[in-house]
Protein backbone atom coordinates (compact mmCIF):
# COMPACT_ATOMS: atom_id res chain seq x y z
CA UNK A 1 0.00 0.00 0.00
CA UNK A 2 0.89 3.21 -0.58
CA UNK A 3 2.32 4.88 3.02
CA UNK A 4 1.52 1.75 4.46
CA UNK A 5 3.35 2.56 7.93
CA UNK A 6 1.35 6.00 7.66
CA UNK A 7 -1.76 4.20 7.17
CA UNK A 8 -1.29 1.95 9.79
CA UNK A 9 -0.97 4.07 12.63
CA UNK A 10 -3.54 6.16 11.86
CA UNK A 11 -5.84 3.55 11.28
CA UNK A 12 -4.19 2.42 14.68
CA UNK A 13 -4.84 5.90 16.40
CA UNK A 14 -8.30 6.21 15.08
CA UNK A 15 -9.24 2.64 16.29
CA UNK A 16 -8.38 3.64 20.30
CA UNK A 17 -10.78 6.10 19.86
CA UNK A 18 -13.80 4.42 18.15
CA UNK A 19 -13.27 1.54 21.02
CA UNK A 20 -12.90 4.31 23.89
CA UNK A 21 -15.77 4.10 26.28
CA UNK A 22 -15.08 7.87 27.22
CA UNK A 23 -13.62 10.22 24.63
CA UNK A 24 -12.12 12.97 27.34
CA UNK A 25 -8.67 16.00 26.95
CA UNK A 26 -6.71 13.13 27.81
CA UNK A 27 -7.17 10.85 24.71
CA UNK A 28 -7.22 13.56 22.61
CA UNK A 29 -4.10 14.57 23.52
CA UNK A 30 -3.06 11.05 22.93
CA UNK A 31 -4.69 11.25 19.67
CA UNK A 32 -2.82 14.23 18.28
CA UNK A 33 0.50 12.46 19.94
CA UNK A 34 0.47 9.35 17.65
CA UNK A 35 -0.72 11.54 14.96
CA UNK A 36 2.52 13.57 15.31
CA UNK A 37 4.45 10.53 15.79
CA UNK A 38 2.82 8.99 12.58
CA UNK A 39 3.23 11.94 10.30
CA UNK A 40 7.04 12.57 11.09
CA UNK A 41 7.92 9.31 10.69
CA UNK A 42 6.83 9.64 6.85
CA UNK A 43 9.18 12.95 6.60
CA UNK A 44 6.49 15.82 7.06
CA UNK A 45 8.49 18.66 7.83
CA UNK A 46 8.09 19.41 11.68
CA UNK A 47 6.73 23.20 11.72
CA UNK A 48 3.72 21.70 9.03
CA UNK A 49 3.11 18.50 11.21
CA UNK A 50 2.92 20.92 14.24
CA UNK A 51 0.22 23.39 12.81
CA UNK A 52 -2.24 20.40 11.73
CA UNK A 53 -1.99 18.88 14.77
CA UNK A 54 -2.89 22.15 16.81
CA UNK A 55 -5.56 23.17 14.29
CA UNK A 56 -6.82 19.30 15.01
CA UNK A 57 -6.46 19.75 18.78
CA UNK A 58 -8.37 23.10 18.71
CA UNK A 59 -11.66 21.15 16.52
CA UNK A 60 -11.44 18.56 18.98
CA UNK A 61 -11.55 20.45 21.87
CA UNK A 62 -13.58 23.40 21.22
CA UNK A 63 -15.90 22.79 18.17
CA UNK A 64 -19.55 21.95 18.83
CA UNK A 65 -21.07 18.37 17.93
CA UNK A 66 -22.94 18.49 14.88
CA UNK A 67 -26.28 16.49 15.06
CA UNK A 68 -26.43 12.91 14.44
CA UNK A 69 -22.80 12.64 15.65
CA UNK A 70 -21.41 11.24 18.43
CA UNK A 71 -18.30 13.10 20.15
CA UNK A 72 -16.16 10.10 18.77
CA UNK A 73 -17.46 10.41 15.36
CA UNK A 74 -16.84 13.92 15.13
CA UNK A 75 -13.45 13.54 16.40
CA UNK A 76 -12.52 10.97 13.64
CA UNK A 77 -14.08 13.32 11.21
CA UNK A 78 -11.88 16.18 12.18
CA UNK A 79 -8.73 14.34 11.49
CA UNK A 80 -10.35 13.11 8.03
CA UNK A 81 -11.09 16.88 6.97
CA UNK A 82 -7.98 18.07 8.46
CA UNK A 83 -5.58 15.47 6.44
CA UNK A 84 -7.55 16.34 3.38
CA UNK A 85 -7.22 19.95 3.57
CA UNK A 86 -3.67 19.16 4.77
CA UNK A 87 -2.67 17.28 1.31
CA UNK A 88 -4.21 19.90 -0.95
CA UNK A 89 -8.31 20.23 0.15
CA UNK A 90 -10.07 19.55 -3.59
CA UNK A 91 -8.54 17.57 -6.05
CA UNK A 92 -6.82 19.44 -9.15
CA UNK A 93 -8.20 17.85 -12.27
CA UNK A 94 -6.83 18.13 -15.80
CA UNK A 95 -10.02 19.02 -18.22
CA UNK A 96 -8.74 18.42 -21.73
CA UNK A 97 -10.87 21.29 -23.72
CA UNK A 98 -8.96 22.15 -26.36
CA UNK A 99 -6.92 20.78 -29.58
CA UNK A 100 -4.14 20.17 -29.34
CA UNK A 101 -3.84 20.76 -25.51
CA UNK A 102 -0.01 20.14 -24.58
CA UNK A 103 1.08 19.27 -21.22
CA UNK A 104 4.78 19.60 -20.79
CA UNK A 105 6.99 18.01 -18.17
CA UNK A 106 9.48 18.89 -16.25
CA UNK A 107 12.12 17.47 -13.53
CA UNK A 108 15.33 16.25 -12.18
CA UNK A 109 17.31 13.31 -13.81
CA UNK A 110 15.76 10.10 -11.71
CA UNK A 111 12.48 11.27 -11.07
CA UNK A 112 10.61 9.16 -13.82
CA UNK A 113 9.72 11.91 -16.17
CA UNK A 114 9.65 9.36 -19.07
CA UNK A 115 7.98 6.78 -17.38
CA UNK A 116 5.47 8.57 -16.20
CA UNK A 117 4.62 10.53 -20.01
CA UNK A 118 3.74 7.36 -20.75
CA UNK A 119 1.48 6.50 -18.11
CA UNK A 120 -0.15 10.26 -18.24
CA UNK A 121 -0.80 9.33 -21.94
CA UNK A 122 -2.05 5.84 -20.80
CA UNK A 123 -4.15 7.25 -18.69
CA UNK A 124 -6.16 9.49 -21.16
CA UNK A 125 -6.69 7.10 -23.38
CA UNK A 126 -10.03 6.63 -23.55
CA UNK A 127 -10.76 10.45 -22.08
CA UNK A 128 -8.64 13.17 -24.62
CA UNK A 129 -9.32 11.26 -28.10
CA UNK A 130 -6.15 11.11 -30.19
CA UNK A 131 -2.76 11.36 -27.91
CA UNK A 132 0.62 11.97 -29.46
CA UNK A 133 4.31 12.08 -26.85
CA UNK A 134 7.51 13.72 -28.38
CA UNK A 135 10.70 13.44 -26.78
CA UNK A 136 12.86 16.62 -26.04
CA UNK A 137 15.64 14.99 -23.81
CA UNK A 138 18.89 15.66 -25.71
CA UNK A 139 20.67 14.42 -22.55
CA UNK A 140 20.06 11.21 -22.37
CA UNK A 141 20.89 8.73 -25.36
CA UNK A 142 18.43 6.52 -25.17
CA UNK A 143 15.51 8.90 -24.05
CA UNK A 144 13.97 8.80 -27.79
CA UNK A 145 13.90 4.59 -27.77
CA UNK A 146 12.80 4.34 -24.18
CA UNK A 147 9.78 6.79 -25.10
CA UNK A 148 9.25 5.20 -28.62
CA UNK A 149 9.05 1.33 -26.84
CA UNK A 150 6.27 2.54 -24.28
CA UNK A 151 4.29 4.47 -27.10
CA UNK A 152 4.10 1.14 -28.54
CA UNK A 153 3.31 -0.34 -25.85
CA UNK A 154 0.29 1.84 -25.32
CA UNK A 155 -0.73 2.02 -28.86
CA UNK A 156 0.19 5.89 -28.50
CA UNK A 157 2.49 7.87 -31.52
CA UNK A 158 5.50 8.98 -30.61
CA UNK A 159 7.43 11.98 -32.06
CA UNK A 160 11.72 12.89 -32.04
CA UNK A 161 14.59 12.95 -33.57
CA UNK A 162 18.15 11.49 -32.04
CA UNK A 163 20.10 13.07 -34.61
CA UNK A 164 19.09 16.88 -33.86
CA UNK A 165 20.50 17.83 -30.50
CA UNK A 166 18.56 21.03 -30.15
CA UNK A 167 14.72 20.64 -28.61
CA UNK A 168 13.20 23.67 -29.99
CA UNK A 169 14.23 22.47 -33.56
CA UNK A 170 13.16 19.02 -32.87
CA UNK A 171 9.49 20.89 -31.87
CA UNK A 172 9.53 23.26 -34.65
CA UNK A 173 10.27 19.76 -36.94
CA UNK A 174 6.64 18.14 -35.50
CA UNK A 175 4.76 20.90 -34.61
CA UNK A 176 2.19 20.78 -37.65
CA UNK A 177 1.97 17.29 -37.49
CA UNK A 178 1.23 17.60 -33.26
CA UNK A 179 -1.76 19.96 -34.45
CA UNK A 180 -3.64 16.60 -35.51
CA UNK A 181 -3.67 15.18 -32.06
CA UNK A 182 -6.21 16.13 -29.48
CA UNK A 183 -3.88 15.88 -26.30
CA UNK A 184 0.12 16.05 -27.09
CA UNK A 185 2.79 15.25 -24.11
CA UNK A 186 6.43 17.19 -23.87
CA UNK A 187 9.08 14.94 -22.67
CA UNK A 188 11.77 17.41 -21.52
CA UNK A 189 15.23 16.82 -20.34
CA UNK A 190 16.13 16.85 -16.50
CA UNK A 191 19.74 17.49 -14.83
CA UNK A 192 21.55 16.57 -11.55
CA UNK A 193 20.18 20.07 -10.37
CA UNK A 194 18.49 22.94 -11.38
CA UNK A 195 21.42 24.52 -13.24
CA UNK A 196 21.44 27.70 -15.05
CA UNK A 197 21.85 25.84 -18.52
CA UNK A 198 18.33 23.51 -17.64
CA UNK A 199 16.72 27.06 -16.69
CA UNK A 200 17.55 28.32 -19.90
CA UNK A 201 16.42 25.09 -21.72
CA UNK A 202 13.20 25.32 -20.23
CA UNK A 203 12.85 28.94 -20.45
CA UNK A 204 13.38 27.94 -24.33
CA UNK A 205 11.21 25.41 -24.88
CA UNK A 206 8.40 26.74 -22.77
CA UNK A 207 8.19 29.62 -24.78
CA UNK A 208 8.01 27.72 -27.61
CA UNK A 209 5.54 24.80 -26.49
CA UNK A 210 3.16 27.02 -24.81
CA UNK A 211 1.88 24.39 -22.73
CA UNK A 212 -1.14 24.30 -21.33
CA UNK A 213 0.21 22.37 -17.94
CA UNK A 214 3.52 22.11 -17.22
CA UNK A 215 4.00 19.54 -14.57
CA UNK A 216 6.81 18.71 -12.44
CA UNK A 217 7.71 15.25 -11.89
CA UNK A 218 9.32 14.33 -8.13
CA UNK A 219 10.51 11.22 -7.18
CA UNK A 220 8.49 10.68 -3.35
CA UNK A 221 11.74 9.58 -2.14
CA UNK A 222 13.26 12.69 -1.52
CA UNK A 223 10.99 14.12 1.29
CA UNK A 224 10.78 17.32 2.14
CA UNK A 225 13.03 18.56 -0.27
CA UNK A 226 10.11 18.59 -2.77
CA UNK A 227 9.45 21.71 -1.63
CA UNK A 228 12.67 23.29 -2.45
CA UNK A 229 12.55 21.91 -6.36
CA UNK A 230 8.63 23.37 -6.68
CA UNK A 231 9.24 26.61 -5.60
CA UNK A 232 12.34 27.17 -8.46
CA UNK A 233 10.64 24.81 -10.92
CA UNK A 234 7.56 26.90 -10.51
CA UNK A 235 9.79 29.92 -10.47
CA UNK A 236 11.42 28.73 -13.58
CA UNK A 237 8.45 27.71 -15.63
CA UNK A 238 5.61 28.68 -13.85
CA UNK A 239 4.81 25.08 -12.79
CA UNK A 240 1.14 24.62 -12.93
CA UNK A 241 1.09 21.45 -11.31
CA UNK A 242 3.00 18.35 -9.52
CA UNK A 243 3.26 14.38 -10.46
CA UNK A 244 4.71 12.56 -7.42
CA UNK A 245 6.41 9.60 -8.50
CA UNK A 246 7.59 6.06 -6.78
CA UNK A 247 4.83 6.46 -3.68
CA UNK A 248 4.84 2.77 -3.28
CA UNK A 249 8.02 2.21 -2.32
CA UNK A 250 8.97 4.53 0.13
CA UNK A 251 7.91 6.25 3.99
CA UNK A 252 8.81 9.51 2.60
CA UNK A 253 6.44 10.42 0.05
CA UNK A 254 4.11 11.98 2.98
CA UNK A 255 6.63 14.70 3.20
CA UNK A 256 6.30 14.81 -1.13
CA UNK A 257 2.77 15.22 -0.86
CA UNK A 258 2.76 17.29 2.02
CA UNK A 259 5.82 19.90 0.48
CA UNK A 260 3.87 20.83 -2.97
CA UNK A 261 0.40 20.38 -1.22
CA UNK A 262 1.43 24.23 0.50
CA UNK A 263 3.02 25.71 -2.34
CA UNK A 264 1.16 27.19 -5.40
CA UNK A 265 1.73 23.72 -7.19
CA UNK A 266 -0.81 21.24 -6.31
CA UNK A 267 -0.01 17.47 -6.68
CA UNK A 268 -2.19 16.24 -9.52
CA UNK A 269 -1.17 13.01 -9.90
CA UNK A 270 0.62 10.46 -8.13
CA UNK A 271 2.80 7.03 -9.28
CA UNK A 272 1.72 4.24 -7.00
CA UNK A 273 4.15 1.41 -8.63
CA UNK A 274 6.36 0.14 -11.87
CA UNK A 275 3.16 -1.02 -14.19
CA UNK A 276 1.67 1.46 -16.90
CA UNK A 277 -1.61 1.22 -14.84
CA UNK A 278 -0.34 2.46 -11.55
CA UNK A 279 -1.02 5.65 -12.00
CA UNK A 280 -4.08 7.96 -10.48
CA UNK A 281 -5.28 11.34 -10.33
CA UNK A 282 -4.34 12.64 -6.50
CA UNK A 283 -7.76 13.27 -4.83
CA UNK A 284 -6.56 14.11 -1.35
CA UNK A 285 -9.67 13.20 0.05
CA UNK A 286 -9.97 9.60 -1.30
CA UNK A 287 -6.44 9.48 -0.20
CA UNK A 288 -7.05 10.29 3.31
CA UNK A 289 -10.09 8.05 2.92
CA UNK A 290 -7.57 4.97 1.91
CA UNK A 291 -5.28 5.41 4.57
CA UNK A 292 -7.56 5.50 7.00
CA UNK A 293 -9.12 2.58 5.80
CA UNK A 294 -12.44 3.80 4.78
CA UNK A 295 -11.41 3.31 1.29
CA UNK A 296 -11.70 5.55 -1.89
CA UNK A 297 -14.81 4.57 -4.14
CA UNK A 298 -14.12 7.34 -6.76
CA UNK A 299 -11.10 5.91 -7.46
CA UNK A 300 -12.46 2.27 -7.58
CA UNK A 301 -14.87 3.59 -10.31
CA UNK A 302 -12.05 5.07 -12.23
CA UNK A 303 -10.45 1.90 -12.51
CA UNK A 304 -13.66 0.14 -12.74
CA UNK A 305 -14.58 2.35 -15.68
CA UNK A 306 -11.51 0.85 -17.31
CA UNK A 307 -11.71 -2.49 -16.88
CA UNK A 308 -15.57 -3.14 -17.51
CA UNK A 309 -18.67 -0.93 -19.50
CA UNK A 310 -21.20 0.76 -17.51
CA UNK A 311 -23.81 -1.53 -18.79
CA UNK A 312 -21.66 -4.57 -17.75
CA UNK A 313 -21.26 -2.95 -14.26
CA UNK A 314 -25.28 -2.47 -14.13
CA UNK A 315 -26.10 -6.16 -14.88
CA UNK A 316 -22.89 -7.34 -12.47
CA UNK A 317 -24.21 -5.04 -9.37
CA UNK A 318 -28.09 -6.26 -9.80
CA UNK A 319 -26.65 -9.92 -9.48
CA UNK A 320 -24.18 -9.26 -6.68
CA UNK A 321 -26.66 -7.62 -4.71
CA UNK A 322 -29.84 -10.09 -5.45
CA UNK A 323 -26.95 -12.86 -4.57
CA UNK A 324 -27.43 -14.16 -7.92
CA UNK A 325 -24.29 -14.39 -10.21
CA UNK A 326 -23.07 -17.65 -11.23
CA UNK A 327 -19.42 -18.84 -12.26
CA UNK A 328 -20.07 -17.18 -15.82
CA UNK A 329 -20.10 -13.99 -13.63
CA UNK A 330 -17.12 -14.54 -11.08
CA UNK A 331 -14.87 -15.09 -14.13
CA UNK A 332 -15.99 -11.89 -15.59
CA UNK A 333 -15.27 -10.33 -11.73
CA UNK A 334 -11.64 -11.99 -12.47
CA UNK A 335 -10.81 -10.77 -15.73
CA UNK A 336 -12.18 -6.73 -14.80
CA UNK A 337 -10.16 -7.22 -11.42
CA UNK A 338 -6.91 -8.07 -13.41
CA UNK A 339 -6.99 -5.32 -15.16
CA UNK A 340 -7.86 -3.42 -12.50
CA UNK A 341 -4.57 -3.90 -11.12
CA UNK A 342 -3.44 -6.28 -7.82
CA UNK A 343 -6.02 -7.17 -5.48
CA UNK A 344 -4.02 -6.29 -2.58
CA UNK A 345 -4.26 -2.45 -4.25
CA UNK A 346 -8.41 -2.93 -5.51
CA UNK A 347 -8.80 -3.70 -2.04
CA UNK A 348 -7.71 -0.82 -0.28
CA UNK A 349 -10.49 1.02 -2.47
CA UNK A 350 -13.48 -0.87 -1.44
CA UNK A 351 -14.80 0.88 1.73
CA UNK A 352 -14.66 -1.19 4.85
CA UNK A 353 -12.20 -3.66 3.20
CA UNK A 354 -9.23 -1.53 4.31
CA UNK A 355 -10.23 -1.75 8.22
CA UNK A 356 -10.13 -6.04 7.36
CA UNK A 357 -6.92 -7.41 8.80
CA UNK A 358 -6.09 -9.15 5.96
CA UNK A 359 -1.91 -9.22 6.09
CA UNK A 360 0.05 -9.01 2.01
CA UNK A 361 0.84 -12.49 1.82
CA UNK A 362 -2.93 -13.70 2.27
CA UNK A 363 -3.72 -11.42 -0.89
CA UNK A 364 -0.63 -12.63 -2.79
CA UNK A 365 -2.25 -16.29 -2.59
CA UNK A 366 -5.39 -14.97 -3.27
CA UNK A 367 -4.20 -13.08 -6.63
CA UNK A 368 -2.17 -17.00 -7.62
CA UNK A 369 -5.38 -18.58 -7.02
CA UNK A 370 -7.22 -16.68 -9.45
CA UNK A 371 -5.05 -17.25 -12.16
CA UNK A 372 -5.62 -21.29 -11.31
CA UNK A 373 -9.19 -20.68 -11.29
CA UNK A 374 -9.68 -18.86 -14.80
CA UNK A 375 -7.82 -22.25 -16.61
CA UNK A 376 -10.32 -23.67 -14.43
CA UNK A 377 -13.47 -21.72 -15.61
CA UNK A 378 -11.78 -22.00 -19.40
CA UNK A 379 -12.23 -26.66 -18.98
CA UNK A 380 -15.93 -25.93 -18.02
CA UNK A 381 -19.25 -26.14 -20.08
CA UNK A 382 -21.18 -23.36 -20.40
CA UNK A 383 -24.30 -25.41 -18.31
CA UNK A 384 -21.83 -25.78 -15.28
CA UNK A 385 -20.46 -22.37 -15.53
CA UNK A 386 -23.73 -20.83 -15.23
CA UNK A 387 -25.00 -23.55 -12.63
CA UNK A 388 -21.84 -24.87 -10.34
CA UNK A 389 -24.44 -26.77 -8.49
CA UNK A 390 -24.02 -29.27 -11.85
CA UNK A 391 -20.44 -29.78 -11.29
CA UNK A 392 -20.18 -33.66 -9.42
CA UNK A 393 -17.39 -35.92 -8.92
CA UNK A 394 -17.36 -37.06 -12.42
CA UNK A 395 -17.63 -33.82 -13.80
CA UNK A 396 -14.74 -32.42 -11.81
CA UNK A 397 -12.54 -35.60 -12.86
CA UNK A 398 -13.15 -34.25 -16.59
CA UNK A 399 -12.54 -30.45 -15.27
CA UNK A 400 -9.21 -31.24 -13.48
CA UNK A 401 -7.86 -33.24 -16.98
CA UNK A 402 -8.77 -30.24 -19.25
CA UNK A 403 -7.27 -27.64 -17.16
CA UNK A 404 -4.16 -29.56 -16.11
CA UNK A 405 -5.22 -28.34 -12.53
CA UNK A 406 -5.96 -31.26 -9.09
CA UNK A 407 -9.03 -31.64 -8.12
CA UNK A 408 -8.70 -30.07 -4.72
CA UNK A 409 -8.23 -27.02 -6.49
CA UNK A 410 -11.91 -27.25 -8.31
CA UNK A 411 -13.73 -28.13 -5.45
CA UNK A 412 -11.63 -25.10 -3.61
CA UNK A 413 -13.29 -23.09 -6.43
CA UNK A 414 -16.56 -24.15 -5.55
CA UNK A 415 -16.07 -23.36 -2.38
CA UNK A 416 -15.26 -19.86 -3.41
CA UNK A 417 -18.18 -19.56 -5.18
CA UNK A 418 -20.60 -20.45 -2.45
CA UNK A 419 -18.81 -18.15 0.10
CA UNK A 420 -19.00 -14.74 -2.27
CA UNK A 421 -22.77 -15.16 -2.65
CA UNK A 422 -23.09 -15.18 1.26
CA UNK A 423 -20.61 -12.22 1.57
CA UNK A 424 -22.22 -10.50 -1.23
CA UNK A 425 -25.50 -10.76 1.40
CA UNK A 426 -23.29 -9.28 3.83
CA UNK A 427 -22.08 -6.40 1.33
CA UNK A 428 -25.93 -5.56 1.34
CA UNK A 429 -25.92 -5.57 4.97
CA UNK A 430 -22.96 -3.75 5.36
CA UNK A 431 -22.41 -6.69 8.56
CA UNK A 432 -18.49 -6.12 8.30
CA UNK A 433 -17.60 -8.24 11.34
CA UNK A 434 -19.16 -10.96 10.30
CA UNK A 435 -17.59 -10.69 6.58
CA UNK A 436 -14.31 -10.98 8.54
CA UNK A 437 -15.54 -14.12 10.01
CA UNK A 438 -16.27 -15.42 7.26
CA UNK A 439 -13.45 -14.30 5.15
CA UNK A 440 -11.18 -16.73 8.20
CA UNK A 441 -13.73 -19.71 6.77
CA UNK A 442 -12.80 -19.35 2.80
CA UNK A 443 -10.18 -20.95 1.05
CA UNK A 444 -6.54 -20.74 1.70
CA UNK A 445 -7.59 -17.94 4.47
CA UNK A 446 -7.58 -19.80 7.52
CA UNK A 447 -4.77 -19.76 10.07
CA UNK A 448 -3.70 -16.14 8.13
CA UNK A 449 -6.19 -13.65 9.90
CA UNK A 450 -6.12 -12.15 13.23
Amino acid sequence: MVLEKLGESLKATLEKIANAVFLDDKLINELIKEIQRALLQSDVNVKLVFDLSNKIKKRALEEEIPKGLTKKEHAINIVYEELAIFLGGVGHKIEINKKPFKIMLVGLFGSGKTTTAAKLANFFKKRAGRIAMIQLDMWRPAAFKQLEQLGKQINVTVFGDEKEKDPVKIYKKFEKELTDFDLVIIDTAGRDALSDELIEELNKINKIVNADERLLVISADIGQAAEKQAIAFHDTCNVTGVIVTKMEGTAKGGGALSACSVTKAPVKFIGIGEKINDFEEFNPKGFVSRLLGMGDIEALLEKAKDAITEEEAGDMSKKILKGEFNLLDLYDQMQAMKKMGPLSKVMELIPGMGQLKMPKELLDVQEGKLEKWRYIMDSCTKKELEDPELISGERIDRIARGSGVPSKEIRELIKQYRQSKKMMKMFKGGNMKNMEKLMKRMPGMKGMMG
